[in-house]
């Protein structure tokens, strides 16, 4: 199990270094105040308005990160920092959240892909650690690999989320910032500090997708005997 282990604890450091390197980023461009004084609810609900949704309301969370769109009853969900702060960090969180909300209404595929996999995923998810430690321990012992195979498969849909989700956050990020640049809402210097922003909170699933590939390909090993 030492390859595995080599590859958890990559993943864990990148995974690290990344986030700090948001938070850095998130810390820098709250101190760069918005001109326009809006706060984070306000720009949320300026880009909805822009977009002709008018059925989806902003709420505050509680927590720190916990902003997200919430499609079963058309909320932007931001959090207590985002939904009050008026700097390009919560103007940039807040646009992308409404840019999830742009996608349900415009019946973005990626989306729609990534819901329908919501109750497979919550399955997979609960199951998957006690198959794989199961179906490792039953190969030891009988060398039978079907419990194993189950446990691949169901790391293989959560695999297949995590880079699902890819795309669905990047266009979120690019239909954020095309309107934060279109409707005029930020100056050439919050823009950038919000593409910054953005594009570091990118970098976090792409950590998580490959970190989680590099994973399913180590068991998926262990089921044809090349592991160490």
């Amino acid at each position: 199990m030492s390859g595995y282990y080599l590859i958890i604890g990559i993943v864990f450091i990148v995974s690290l270094l990344v986030q700090n390197r948001l938070k850095s980023k998130f810390a820098h461009y709250s101190k760069v105040y918005l001109r326009n004084g809006l706060s984070g609810k306000e720009v949320a609900e300026k880009m909805l308005r822009d977009n002709g949704i008018h059925d989806v309301q902003v709420i505050s969370v509680p927590g720190q990160l916990t902003d997200h769109y919430n499609p079963l009853d058309k909320t932007v969900n931001l959090s207590e920092e985002v939904y009050m702060q008026r700097n390009a960090a919560a103007a940039a969180v807040a646009a992308h959240e409404c840019g999830h909300a742009v996608q349900h209404a415009v019946g973005y595929s990626m989306l729609n892909l990534r819901s329908k996999m919501v109750p497979m995923v919550n399955i997979s998810s609960r199951l998957l650690q006690f198959v794989l430690l199961a179906g490792i321990m039953v190969m030891a012992s009988s060398g039978n690999k079907t419990l194993l195979a189950i446990g691949v498969a169901l790391f293989a849909v959560t695999t297949l989320f995590a880079f699902v989700t890819l795309p669905v956050e990047y266009d979120a990020s690019a239909r954020a910032l095309k309107w934060l640049k279109a409707s005029g809402t930020v100056t050439s210097e919050e823009y950038s500090g919000a593409e910054d922003s953005l594009k570091w909170a990118a970098r976090t699933y792409v950590v998580a997708a490959l970190g989680s590939l590099a994973q399913l390909i180590y068991f998926a090993s262990m089921l044809s005997g090349r592991r160490d």
